[in-house]
């Protein structure tokens, strides 16, 4: 089953990242973390499905999305380089196994924070932040997601590690057992995890080796 929605808004937050704002289906429900596939109505593109995480709330008017888009392929994120308001996709049924579980410490890379989004909004509409943290990975300050969103949200709980670029304030290289290890503490119960594969298989021998037990990592199964 599937939707056929209008776009209302689109732009870029960052050279390569845009926010899609569509409009939402009446009988649609999802959990902050879950994702949906979206179709471009327009020939030969009706079938061609990628999948994008939620960065709106269940009880938001408009379903809206962040999307990293990468121009050198002929995909779904590439034609929406093109598209305008008033544009048609289809939504198609949400799923996803991300959801918030307590509080701890979320690890991501690149566009591997969007269901991350989600899940922060929730906890601050809630006021529920607590000492929940943020590790995110990217290659350069610029290609960082929501950056001013985040350092205003969680302050020092934001932590930012380029592997491109030397920047005062910001880890350099990749996230490492003793990165996690400095952000641990009594509260930090749950590992979120959401990144390339490579990044989530590093992330997971990362935990492994800090005695985290599979119970407390929350990720993606598909």
């Amino acid at each position: 089953m599937s939707h056929l929605v209008k776009i209302k808004s689109i732009e870029h937050v960052t050279h390569d990242v845009l926010h899609l704002q569509l409009e939402k289906p009446s009988d649609i429900s999802y959990t902050p973390g879950q994702a949906v596939d979206i179709s471009i109505n327009k020939p030969d593109w009706e079938k061609v499905k990628s999948c994008f995480t939620f960065t709106s709330l269940p009880e938001d008017n408009d379903i809206e999305f962040t999307i990293k888009t990468y121009p050198q392929r002929d995909r779904v994120t590439n034609q929406l380089l093109q598209a305008k308001a008033g544009d048609e996709v289809f939504i198609y049924k949400p799923f996803g196994d991300i959801k918030y579980k307590g509080e701890g410490i979320f690890l991501s890379g690149g566009a591997g924070v969007t269901p991350f989004i989600a899940i922060f909004k929730m906890l601050d509409k809630q006021n529920k932040l607590g000492d929940n943290k943020l590790i995110f990975a990217n290659k350069k300050k610029e290609d960082i997601i929501l950056n001013e969103y985040f350092e205003d949200l969680l302050g020092d709980n934001f932590i930012n590690v380029l592997s491109e670029e030397d920047v005062d304030g910001y880890k350099k290289g990749y996230i490492t057992a003793e990165i996690i290890k400095e952000a641990m503490d009594g509260n930090s119960k749950y590992f979120y995890l959401c990144g390339p594969p490579p990044m989530m298989t590093a992330m997971e021998e990362n935990l492994k080796s800090l005695g985290v037990a599979k119970e407390q990592i929350v990720r993606e199964s598909f």
